[in-house]
């Protein structure tokens, strides 16, 4: 069986440059948009186009919603079944503050009825393919887990992605695999497992083991925007410059230039790993105040550092 690779929903950076950046190494399976407010989406947003932009591969996107209010949940649900996209995503798995005291994220794993009259609206609302990425919930507790996954799945949810931490441990500890696998065995439905994927070989690893229907990444495909690629067989060299310069030119192309910046220093926060000075790099970048001035101080990093633009792709 081929599982197939997903990259994660990931705030200010699961947007179209992205995207067209990893596409043009290979691409994944399937790619989940950064979180999309309902509300702003139902009330026309003056960004709103931006986040539902589904370029380059449409066919393969599922976007992904947040919200508390079930009513604006189902109407943004029918909003993007008018568009070309492979699914509609239910975001219970966000812990940040800012989401979870407005009762959205991984506050809605506090309500299995409350989450199931949710679904049960946005389930009427689209015929796309409906899912959940959700954690284990705000405790661990497996077994509650299971019967809040089992409503879902009652309610007509078709995919569960779990990132097996708990809320309160945020990225802490270790992600539980176990877990996705468990749960897997106990649902009618895919189970995708997301947590601690950092190289190919994790990829790799995760899709052989039998534990899951599918494998997500995150951060660790901004790092290594060739992840996919290099997980399904890729090898050669590339130039780091290069593939900097063009994520600034698709930021400038597919982005407002109020997102610039903050979608720029987002980016290079974590590519900038693959450099030997890489914290030196990012300050510089950081400074930064306009995307030419960007453009212009990640070249000079190679043009006296030279011999730091060649990269090589393999496991």
């Amino acid at each position: 069986m081929i599982v197939p690779f997903m990259l994660a929903p990931m705030a200010e950076l699961s947007h179209r440059p992205l995207r067209e950046l990893i596409e043009g190494f290979g691409g994944c399976d399937e790619y989940f948009t950064e979180m999309i407010s309902a509300g702003a989406l139902v009330g026309s947003g003056p960004f709103e186009s931006f986040y539902i932009d589904g370029g380059p591969c449409p066919e393969k996107l599922v976007y992904q919603l947040v919200a508390s209010d079930p009513g604006h949940l189902a109407a943004a649900a029918a909003i993007l079944d008018r568009l070309e996209c492979l699914g509609i995503d239910i975001n219970m798995g966000c812990s940040a503050p800012a989401i979870t005291r407005t009762g959205a994220g991984v506050r809605w794993m506090v309500s299995p009825d409350k989450a199931a009259a949710m679904i049960a609206r946005v389930r009427a609302a689209t015929q796309k393919r409906l899912s959940v990425k959700l954690r284990t919930g705000m405790e661990d507790n497996f077994d509650y887990l299971v019967e809040f996954c089992r409503r879902l799945e009652a309610e007509g949810v078709e995919l569960i992605t779990l990132h097996p931490r708990t809320g309160r441990e945020k990225f802490r500890g270790k992600a539980r695999w176990d877990y996705v696998s468990r749960l897997r065995s106990e649902l009618g439905i895919p189970v995708a497992g997301n947590g601690d994927i950092a190289c190919p070989e994790d990829l790799v690893h995760r899709a052989e083991s039998g534990c899951c229907d599918a494998v997500m990444a995150g951060r660790a495909a901004v790092r290594a925007p060739w992840l996919f690629a290099v997980a399904k067989g890729a090898s050669g060299d590339i130039d780091l410059e290069d593939v900097g310069l063009r994520f600034l030119e698709f930021l400038s192309k597919y982005q407002p230039p109020e997102f610039y910046i903050s979608r720029a220093r987002r980016f290079f926060n974590y590519f900038c790993d693959n450099l030997k000075w890489g914290t030196y790099v990012k300050n510089l970048l950081n400074r930064e105040t306009e995307l030419s001035s960007v453009t212009k101080a990640w070249s000079a990093y190679f043009e006296e550092r030279p011999e730091e633009r060649s990269a090589r792709l393999e496991r």
